[in-house]
């Protein structure tokens, strides 16, 4: 019987154990993300650091060939994976990647990444490494700034298993003067943002 109970016992553990570890239901994400909740996002991000920084990466590199902007892409993943970074150096160290990297700070678990792109795609601040350079293949790009000015695209939200939380991103065009100038992803810790709700905090 002591032998039984002991099968048992470990048997109990183990399913606790695996309950405890087991990813939590998918998070609505439209019922998460409403429209007071996109307006604060817009306010931190319609400042003028964002607007004169994607605006001066604009004029400086202008529309690029889409072989320039593979070359810059394939750089930068290169660069994640050497010691010598200078694109990325220099990507992280502008003044709007340091406001990006402080607004993710100051929302106190929030906001799990941030990135600013131009009318390339290309990055132009970021709170921390993305793993591409180039984001204007993808659909935070293409549901936004090859839109509209006023677009939102809020992604399906996706567990992290090694930080146990749902994230999801939430990406619109940025603008100035009524123009298309490039576009923001922000990502969002569903897991916190739900707590914040249903504590009111």
């Amino acid at each position: 019987m002591g032998f039984s109970k002991s099968i048992f016992s470990a048997a109990a553990m183990c399913v606790l154990a695996s309950a405890a570890s087991a990813e939590p239901a998918k998070p609505d994400v439209h019922r998460l993300i409403t429209a007071p909740v996109v307006e604060e996002m817009r306010q931190w991000i319609e400042t003028d650091i964002v607007r004169i920084s994607v605006g001066a990466q604009n004029d400086r590199i202008q529309k690029l060939p889409q072989e320039k902007i593979d070359a810059l892409d394939a750089q930068w993943r290169a660069e994640r994976e050497s010691d010598d970074k200078p694109l990325i150096a220099a990507t992280l160290s502008n003044p709007l990647s340091v406001y990006l990297t402080r607004l993710q700070g100051k929302s106190l678990g929030l906001y799990a990444e941030i990135f600013v792109m131009d009318h390339n795609g290309l990055n132009v601040g970021q709170s921390s490494i993305t793993s591409d350079y180039w984001q204007g293949d993808e659909a935070k790009f293409q549901k936004t700034y090859d839109v509209s000015g006023d677009a939102l695209f809020v992604d399906e939200p996706e567990w992290d298993e090694d930080n146990k939380i749902w994230r999801g991103q939430v990406s619109f065009t940025l603008t100035d003067n009524d123009k298309s100038i490039g576009a923001v992803t922000m990502e969002v810790n569903l897991t916190e943002l739900e707590r914040r709700i249903a504590t009111g905090a």
